[in-house]
C-alpha cells in the first residue's frame, strides 16, 4: 500500500489490522511512521540504530523487550523507548500477532517501503 497523505489516521486500527512485517505508512522530513506485525515466535532482530531515536506502541500482543541490557514483558498499551546507539530486540512471547506501529526520527527507512515477513525485511 502507498503512504498515506491524510495527516490524522486511526492509527492503532491500522495497526490491529496489519499482518505484514513493515510497511511505512508516513515520512516526512525529521520523522516516519510504520507498521509492524511480528508471528508467534518471532522476532523483529536485534539492532542497534545509530543517530535514530525509535519509539515503538504495542497495541495487540504480548512479548519480549530487550533494549541495551534491559529485559522487560511487554503488552498492549506498553511504549518502548530506544534511544540512539542502543541495542534493542523485540520477541513475540504470546500467541497471535504482536501488534504495533513505531516512530523513527529521523527516517530509517525508505518511503513506501513495505515487507510481507521478516525474512523479505533481511533480504532487502
Amino acid at each position: 500500500m502507498a503512504e498515506r497523505d491524510k495527516l490524522v489516521l486511526p492509527i492503532a486500527k491500522l495497526a490491529r489490522d496489519n499482518d505484514q512485517f513493515r510497511e511505512v505508512i508516513w515520512t516526512g522530513d525529521e520523522t516516519q511512521l510504520v507498521l509492524m506485525a511480528i508471528p508467534e515466535g518471532g522476532e523483529i532482530g536485534g539492532e542497534t540504530h545509530e543517530g535514530h531515536d525509535q519509539l515503538l506502541y504495542f497495541v495487540d500482543g504480548m512479548g519480549k523487550a530487550k533494549i541495551g541490557d534491559d529485559e522487560m514483558e511487554i503488552s498492549a498499551g506498553d511504549v518502548a523507548i530506544v534511544p540512539s546507539g542502543k541495542y534493542h530486540n523485540f520477541k513475540n512471547t504470546g500467541t497471535g500477532m504482536l501488534r504495533l506501529y513505531t516512530t523513527y526520527s529521523p527516517p530509517e527507512h525508505e518511503a513506501g517501503t513495505e515487507h510481507d515477513t521478516k525474512e523479505d525485511a533481511d533480504a532487502a
